[in-house]
């Protein structure tokens, strides 16, 4: 487990290296400048030039690669031109506030999206898978700006019963907070709770097949022991490979629901730098959200060895 465990790690180097270089070109090398862009067109060019002179952009390419990645190695994102603070500061005070949403998406998308594919698979060509299959067709092709817009207009214009934006504090109560979250959460999980039941009837229908569970339930074992034990352990490498993404997918592509709902989150962040032309908060960001997608691949993968100990590292580099 531990040379395992090594391996994936010094996986992770070169794919970060690469993303690196990716984030550091599509900010450099686009067309025009980036000093100017920022400014507007009412800035002067001594402005400009200061600005140009601030940012770096002064230097040779190779030069201004170099420092960037320098500054990366010491966890130094750059300083925000437009709110004068540190990248890094200004992600870790968002951060918690986008994991609050996507680990209250995620347990959503789990308690409903499992058991729903299981229930699929074991009532198989019933009305119920068959309307399992259809609803969760339906969550994974509604757009998610269209859903938290419809969500809104229901439940809190309509209803009233939610709030439509922003984020409740505990201060004014466990319900104030709850009720915040509750219509965000809901969109967010939307996707990744109808992946989850679409992967989950059909890695359960390819295990239920198989002979060993025929044979367990010759000796007469309850058909819950048999799911629960013996199916859905076996059924969980393909659910962790999809889980793993859409986890990633949360954090990094909750820009519209938290743009939708003025969820101060780090996607807010990125659309606020975006609108601000402040490029050093979305390269910084980009980078960062990066750097958690290749974190989480990496637990997934360590994941597969608690599930499976067979799994090898040159089966898990096949892809299998």
């Amino acid at each position: 487990m531990l040379q395992y465990t090594v391996r994936r790690v010094l996986d992770l180097l070169p794919t970060l290296f690469v993303v690196a270089v990716i984030v550091f070109l599509v900010t450099r090398l686009i067309p025009g400048d980036p000093a100017s862009v920022m400014l507007g067109p009412q800035a002067t060019v001594e402005d400009i030039e200061q600005m140009r002179i601030t940012l770096g952009l002064d230097q040779p390419i190779l030069q201004q690669f170099i420092s960037y990645i320098g500054d990366l190695l010491t966890g130094n994102l750059g300083t925000s031109i437009y709110y004068k603070e540190p990248v890094t500061a200004l992600i870790l005070e968002r951060f918690p506030n986008t994991i609050v949403l996507s680990v209250c998406a995620l347990f959503i998308a789990l308690i409903v999206g499992i058991p729903a594919g299981i229930i699929s698979a074991t009532r198989q060509r019933s009305w119920l898978d068959y309307s399992v299959m259809v609803v969760s067709l339906l969550g994974v092709s509604m757009p998610v700006f269209w859903l938290g817009v419809m969500l809104v207009l229901f439940f809190s214009v309509q209803l009233g019963w939610f709030p439509s934006t922003g984020m409740g504090s505990m201060e004014d109560g466990l319900w104030s907070y709850v009720s915040h979250l509750i219509l965000p959460s809901v969109t967010l999980a939307t996707i990744p709770m109808a992946t989850f039941a679409r992967i989950t009837r059909s890695a359960m229908l390819e295990v239920v097949s198989q002979d060993y569970i025929k044979t367990a339930r010759a000796k007469g074992l309850k058909e819950r022991y048999v799911i629960g034990k013996h199916a859905f352990k076996n059924a969980l490498t393909p659910l962790l490979t999809v889980m793993g993404m859409q986890i990633s997918l949360m954090l990094g592509g909750a820009v519209l629901t938290e743009t939708i709902f003025s969820w101060p989150g780090m996607g807010r962040l990125v659309v606020d730098a975006i609108d601000k032309r402040d490029f050093m908060v979305v390269q910084g960001t980009v980078m960062f959200i990066a750097i958690i997608f290749v974190v989480i691949n990496l637990i997934v993968d360590l994941l597969y060895k608690v599930v499976n100990p067979k799994v090898n590292y040159s089966s898990r580099k096949g892809g299998e």
